[in-house]
């Protein structure tokens, strides 16, 4: 597998910034910058990845595509058609969004009508209409799971690249995202082995991260840093590591660069 971190940490310089990243160990990245970059910014921090033998993991779209103001939605789609074809020219592994808040304001919320048939279909014609107009060659798109938004297990997974078809969608791996169930979270090892069995070959990129159960009434779950929640993380690094021993494994949602390398100091103490 390829460590990385979903921040580019503090950097002055391309090369700086792609040096600090294979000196910590990463072996995979994900982008620094947007299209709206110049072409020669976006050269060089190519240019500095590959010199150091950085897989450029993801690109990243993160805005709702689904939204009910309509001006929102339309520079949303613009903003990832342009992400797209930024992650095909560089060749990056894929090119990640959610699949979209269709039921409120918050652009990554949880809302009954995320789960109803429109939102269903929606979702599958707009990523194909996404997939049609980029027609990438290099990257693939991929949704990443969330606990309110579609896909939020396996099956639906499946289910969601089935009425897509095409071939230029591939499958982001946010495991965390998808224990949403008491099961899930008691019993990790069986969702982890489930998750792999149905998903693993079509697997793109993976987050890292941990989660633990709050001393409360009700079922109340809390994203964490790695080791500080109660997820089998060696597993999961084992298993990505057998369907692919290049797979990005990216750790995301930490506050300040030293919580970054912390988390990544402990990921690389396991490894041991």
């Amino acid at each position: 597998m390829r460590l990385g971190l979903s921040s580019p940490l503090a950097h002055e310089s391309a090369d700086q910034w792609a040096k600090q990243m294979k000196d910590l160990g990463c072996g995979a990245v994900v982008f620094p910058l947007n299209h709206t970059a110049s072409d020669a910014e976006i050269a060089d921090y190519v240019d500095a990845a590959h010199r150091e033998d950085l897989l450029i993991a993801e690109v990243g779209i993160w805005k709702n595509v689904l939204s009910a103001n309509a001006a929102e939605r339309e520079e949303a789609r613009k903003y990832a058609v342009a992400q797209m074809r930024l992650a095909d020219e560089i060749g990056a592994v894929c090119c990640v969004n959610v699949s979209g808040t269709y039921g409120g304001p918050v652009w990554d919320g949880g809302y009954r009508e995320n789960f109803s048939r429109q939102c269903w279909d929606t979702v599958v014609t707009y990523t194909q209409e996404l997939l049609d107009t980029v027609k990438p060659k290099r990257t693939k798109y991929s949704i990443e799971p969330m606990p309110w938004m579609i896909p939020t297990s396996p099956d639906e997974y499946l289910h969601l690249l089935q009425d897509v078809d095409r071939d230029g969608i591939g499958i982001h791996m946010d495991i965390i995202n998808m224990i949403n169930t008491p099961q899930r979270y008691f019993f990790p090892e069986e969702f982890l082995q489930e998750c792999f069995d149905k998903l693993g070959d079509r697997i793109l990129s993976c987050h890292l991260k941990d989660i633990r159960l709050l001393d409360d009434l009700t079922f109340q779950l809390k994203e964490s840093a790695c080791g500080e929640g109660t997820f089998p993380i060696l597993s999961y690094l084992k298993l990505a590591d057998k369907y692919n021993k290049d797979m990005p494994m990216i750790i995301e949602h930490l506050e300040t660069d030293a919580q970054y390398l912390e988390s990544l100091a402990y990921i690389k103490n396991l490894l041991k």
